[in-house]
């Protein structure tokens, strides 16, 4: 039995796969595909609270999704509101914060104080936190990182040979958080997708071909149970960890 087998991830990162197929499928709009996963989404915010999940992440929108065809970005924007309202009750009632990662001068202002004011509503909770990817991308992530410690070099604020990875970690878009244990990808899909690179290091991964709109209570103890068999050795052999 590995080192995990009585553990329960702290952070459980997932990148929810298969929201256009999932309605391709079925004769639908890609928007009712979008729509699915949301209610997904809520199913699974309850399963890690229910397993003692702390951390969880979803890839909401990355920043090449803007790419799509406008409609459905409108769309996306439009159930990323409904999201907030429809569930701000129960981040107070459960105690959990809402954190958002990435670019938000990239959405419309409406959004941005919606979340900003969902964000701050909910900064004193513990009890577990959701964070949101929106128009995330690990790359950009890690180029504004780089900027920010640059222009404390310029500054006189931070000397070029202080930089270690704690001191880049510390200029990530949530230092605090821990990285993933746990990343999930749904759809079958083998790639990271620019996805927490600095986090995943050495991150356990899961893949299932279960599209995320059908992804359910089964499917995410298949993936702890997959987990809890996971040998974590962080490079250091079996009898050292």
């Amino acid at each position: 039995m590995s080192s995990s087998s009585d553990s329960i991830p702290t952070h459980i990162a997932i990148i929810m796969d298969g929201n256009g197929r999932w309605a391709q499928q079925r004769g639908l709009p890609r928007l009712k595909g979008h729509e699915a996963g949301a209610e997904t989404v809520r199913h699974v915010m309850r399963y890690c609270r229910a397993a003692g999940v702390r951390y969880l992440t979803l890839y909401a929108f990355s920043s090449e999704n803007w790419a799509r065809p406008p409609l459905e970005v409108l769309g996306l924007m439009s159930l990323l509101k409904s999201f907030l309202r429809d569930n701000e009750a129960e981040f107070h009632e459960n105690q959990v914060r809402l954190r958002v990662i990435g670019r938000r001068s990239d959405l419309e202002s409406s959004i941005v104080r919606e979340l900003e004011r969902v964000e701050r509503a909910t900064a004193a909770y513990t009890a577990g936190q959701l964070i949101l990817a929106l128009s995330y991308s690990g790359r950009g992530e890690l180029v504004q990182a780089a900027r920010a410690m640059a222009e404390k070099v310029r500054r006189g604020e931070l000397r070029p040979d202080r930089i270690d990875e704690t001191v880049f970690a510390a200029h990530l878009y949530a230092p605090d958080v821990p990285d993933p244990d746990l990343i999930v990808r749904t759809s079958g899909e083998m790639r990271i997708s620019n996805f927490l690179l600095w986090q995943c290091s050495y991150s356990e991964f899961y893949v299932t071909p279960v599209l995320w709109p059908e992804f359910r209570e089964p499917d995410f103890r298949a993936a702890l149970e997959a987990y809890q068999q996971r040998q974590r050795r962080y490079g250091r052999v079996a009898d050292k960890v």
